[in-house]
């Protein structure tokens, strides 16, 4: 199939063909004609499978020109990257469409925001908490809005958002059309689908949870901390490792591998984590697209908010705790249909998440010999170093017999009790009546 087979108007037909773009993937042949039909989505694709476009053709061949200054289309996604990422991918498919977008997202000046949404705007783009914040502080009204997208939904549960998610589609006209998208299928996504959903069809690019095929998964059993550090600098010296997303779980280690690899590659290495102020990621990733840094040191929630192309490799510098984590880990890689390498390091802490990881995938992970030349380090991290199991030694408190002790109660006479005795009392005491001062002598 071809894009000309859809049913999409001139405007559209030459901005994919400017891009290039000749053949929908799978997840966009299948979910245009039930959009187009008016059905609520429900979308399971995996990372680099083109299930953006896949949402934004429908969405921009049934948008009609309206004079109102209210939006028509609201999509949510989980960061403030991904915002970026869709506004910059609209841009691109509406070159020949006079229609207004407006990305919103926290971190930024809200007022900046609410002007550009009163100047009037047709598609909002933005993360669940500041489309909330614009809401309810009446920047922008929801009366207008037809179509409503969530994009990378499960993501947006697991970073706690559910709460304004529920608040914001309550502020939505019940007349409306919903799509999800999400690589996985969860009970808190299923709980989503039926409190807001009707008339719901499901499209299933691929199985959920399976990784694409044209990534090539390999493993290494490594000591330690600075073992892995040995080993990342002998692939990052290697010319085919060009353009490498390195994933680990924390913001402070992202911290540390940066600090470790910056004095071996000087400027080739970036690092981004939602620590870093808003300019600082986006410079990150715009110099890692261009080439200027080779290797970019990324937490997991960056798996989810950053589409770049030709990303040659990804390692794993550890283990992710789910299967879901692992798969858009390694999706940075292997997109239209180019080749891409997935490479894990695994020590001890690891092993458990790897095990589980690997006997849930359909194609086992391929486990590769340390090359010879990995110097093997024998300092250990604060965290590899081994635990000292000190006993604990309870003190046995004897009681005291006050019958036989030395220890005794003082007795009645000779035990002293604070009393405070006005002079009136005093005075009663010592000469059996009150006596006063008499009158002052003037």
């Amino acid at each position: 199939m071809n894009f000309e087979d859809l049913n999409l108007n001139t405007p559209l037909r030459n901005a994919l063909n400017d891009l290039g773009y000749i053949h929908p993937t799978s997840i966009q042949s299948k979910v245009f004609p039930i959009v187009m039909a008016g059905h609520d989505v429900i979308g399971i694709a995996q990372t680099g499978t083109g299930k953006t476009i896949a949402y934004l053709l429908p969405l921009l061949r049934m948008w009609t020109f309206s004079k109102d200054i209210h939006p028509q289309i609201l999509i949510l996604v989980p960061t403030r990257e991904l915002v970026v990422q869709l506004e910059v991918e609209l841009k691109k498919i509406t070159t020949y469409i006079s229609i207004r977008v407006c990305g919103v997202y926290g971190g930024t000046n809200i007022r900046n925001q609410a002007f550009s949404l009163q100047q009037g705007v047709d598609i909002i783009i933005g993360t669940p908490g500041r489309v909330l914040d614009l809401i309810l502080n009446n920047h922008v009204k929801m009366k207008s809005i037809k179509r409503v997208v969530i994009d990378e939904v499960d993501e947006m549960l697991n970073l706690g958002f559910r709460a304004q998610i529920n608040r914001v589609f309550d502020l939505l006209p019940i007349k409306r059309q919903n799509l999800m998208f999400s690589a996985t299928m969860t009970e808190e996504v299923e709980k989503l689908i039926h409190t807001y959903f009707s008339n719901t069809k499901k499209v299933e690019a691929a199985p959920s949870g399976t990784p694409l095929e044209k990534i090539h998964q390999s493993a290494y059993y490594v000591p330690n901390f600075n073992t892995k550090l040995n080993l990342v600098t002998y692939f990052l010296n290697q010319d085919k490792f060009n353009k490498t997303l390195l994933f680990t779980k924390t913001k402070a280690l992202a911290d540390q591998i940066f600090d470790a690899l910056k004095l071996r590659f000087e400027d080739r290495v970036g690092v981004i984590h939602s620590n870093k102020e808003q300019n600082y990621r986006f410079r990150s990733v715009n110099n890692f697209k261009s080439g200027e840094i080779h290797t970019l040191i990324a937490t997991d929630i960056i798996a989810r908010g950053i589409d770049i192309k030709d990303v040659s490799h990804v390692i794993n510098f550890d283990i992710p705790e789910t299967l879901e984590e692992y798969i858009h880990r390694i999706g940075r890689t292997g997109r239209a249909d180019k080749e891409g390498r997935a490479i894990s390091l695994i020590t001890e802490l690891d092993r458990e998440n790897f095990e589980l990881i690997d006997n849930n995938l359909t194609k086992k992970i391929e486990i590769d010999e340390l090359p010879e030349e990995i110097i093997i380090s024998d300092i250990l991290t604060e965290d590899e170093l081994p635990k000292i199991n000190t006993k604990e030694i309870k003190l046995k408190i004897t009681k005291i017999d006050s019958s036989t002790s030395a220890f005794h109660e003082k007795s009645a006479k000779n035990s002293k009790v604070n009393h405070r005795v006005s002079r009136r009392e005093k005075m009663m005491t010592k000469y059996g009546k009150y006596q006063t001062r008499g009158q002052k002598k003037k």
